[in-house]
């Protein structure tokens, strides 16, 4: 059997540079390239879209949406790394770990919108708690999310390397402050809220790693009433939808001696760097806590989360080519 054929639109972006370094060392697939000098020549690209099996879109959202209007071969399918089609009912969204019956749409799909890195995180914490009916659709909620420089691509990554930069960047920067962040829509549209959540997006001098945190009062609960509770809630619901050593994984269990998770406990933001893997952790009390989904904002936040996609839609083990 032929391998099947991927070429990666925008492959000179820093998602689709990881995309890229993670298939070019697979035997299993045949990556298509373009000539530097041909990146931008439209017939060029439109050639390589409709001769691959699976295209990557690493674009714009307008560039993404050109690309789509490109493929006339009703074969190739499309992971889209762009926030253009997020909530596009026409489309998939790529987050397998949701449930078993999005595990298996994303597998015959042929548009998948991969997720953006903010929503990833906000996303694995409420959407399990809305769906299990522990958390109403009509809840008031906040969210902060942690993130490095490398998120904001080439540029930002630029600014923030320069060898002579402002002091500022020296210190954490909140931004989106205007409640307008892009990734805003497909957390609510997802999670099936009723209402936006407030959320801050921070960047900070660290070149990779998210931590993304939500947090709560009991009172928001429905059915649990502690947080060993929420916990076992979100833990079995995990390992029912990822499996035990899945890709998203719930830690020890806090209200546990054991768990290390006392009045010293710190999260860092870069824990999960490097790795595909996305972690969630429950701290606070009976009264208040918070919930923080830990990963890497370039792997489960972006080019990671774009080849578990591609491996699902091509047939291959879910896992290949990830780092867990």
């Amino acid at each position: 059997m032929s391998k099947p054929k991927v070429y990666i639109d925008g492959q000179e972006g820093t998602t689709g540079l990881q995309i890229y370094d993670r298939l070019a060392i697979r035997e299993d697939i045949e990556l298509l390239t373009i000539r530097e000098e041909k990146r931008k020549d439209t017939a060029e690209r439109k050639k390589l879209l409709n001769a691959a099996d699976l295209v990557f879109l690493c674009l714009p959202d307008a560039a993404a949406v050109e690309a789509v209007s490109l493929i006339e071969n009703d074969a190739t399918r499309v992971v889209d790394c762009s926030t253009a089609h997020r909530t596009n009912p026409a489309w998939t969204y790529g987050f397998p770990e949701l449930s078993a019956e999005r595990r298996e749409a994303i597998r015959h799909s042929k548009r998948v919108a991969n997720p953006g890195c903010h929503a990833t995180g906000f996303i694995a914490i409420v959407y399990p708690l809305v769906s299990m009916g522990l958390l109403p659709r009509d809840a008031a909620l906040n969210c902060f999310s942690l993130t490095g420089y490398s998120g904001g691509g080439k540029k930002m990554i630029a600014q923030y390397e320069q060898e002579k930069r402002p002091p500022a960047l020296s210190s954490p920067a909140l931004y989106g402050l205007l409640q307008n962040h892009k990734h805003l829509p497909e957390m609510q549209k997802v999670c099936g809220l009723e209402i936006p959540p407030v959320f801050v997006p921070i960047v900070d001098d660290y070149y990779k790693g998210m931590a993304g945190t939500v947090p709560f009062h009991m009172g928001q609960m429905q059915g649990v009433s502690t947080l060993h509770g929420v916990w076992e809630k979100l833990h079995d619901y995990y390992v029912k939808t990822a499996g035990e050593e899945g890709i998203v994984w719930v830690e020890t269990d806090p209200s546990d001696p054991e768990s290390g998770v006392d009045s010293g406990f710190k999260i860092y933001a870069g824990q999960r760097r490097g790795m595909d893997r996305l972690s969630l952790l429950v701290t606070g009390n009976d009264e208040r806590f918070t919930i923080t989904a830990l990963f890497d904002n370039l792997g489960k936040g972006a080019s990671g989360a774009a080849v578990q996609n591609l491996n699902l839609m091509l047939g291959f083990a879910e896992t290949a080519g990830l780092n867990l």
